[in-house]
């Protein structure tokens, strides 16, 4: 299975995923790989609704929306890997395993967010992800979403 060569825009990305802001939390992504891996980026800007009470005067991204983030993009891979019809089928988070965080994210980072397929039954898939802030890893984990039709 080939790269697309190309980047999913926004566009795209709103085709695919239900998520709307403040919760929307990718930009666009890269290195799309069906059934395979991709790359979310996730611009991290002073504007975000989250930094005022997290924490003032010393803003810093909330790990579970960094984690959301990165699931985002699992599931921007398995709508575009099934050709999901947004209106019709649902890709629900379902769990997350060995979590680690290692540096907190600030205003006028930019993070990459490379998942990989780990394992696919159906529409059941098992992912490995990380959240990465230039080359440094900022946060690392497994989880895994499903696909539910028929809403």
């Amino acid at each position: 299975m080939a790269d697309t060569g190309t980047s999913i825009e926004i566009k795209e990305i709103l085709d695919r995923l239900p998520h709307r802001f403040p919760f929307l939390l990718i930009d666009r992504a890269e290195a799309y790989r069906e059934g395979e891996s991709i790359v979310g980026i996730k611009n991290v800007t002073a504007n975000e609704p989250f930094f005022p009470g997290h924490f003032p005067g010393n803003p810093v991204m909330p790990g579970v929306l960094i984690i959301e983030a990165v699931a985002q993009t699992g599931a921007l891979l398995m709508s575009k890997t099934l050709d999901a019809d947004v209106s019709k089928t649902a890709i629900y988070f379902m769990g997350v395993d060995k979590v680690r965080f290692r540096r907190p994210v600030k205003p006028g980072d930019v993070l990459r967010m490379p998942v990989r397929v780990t394992h696919i039954r159906g529409d059941l898939f098992k992912f490995s992800g990380q959240a990465l802030v230039g080359e440094q890893r900022v946060t690392e984990f497994e989880f895994s979403a499903k696909g539910v039709g028929a809403l």
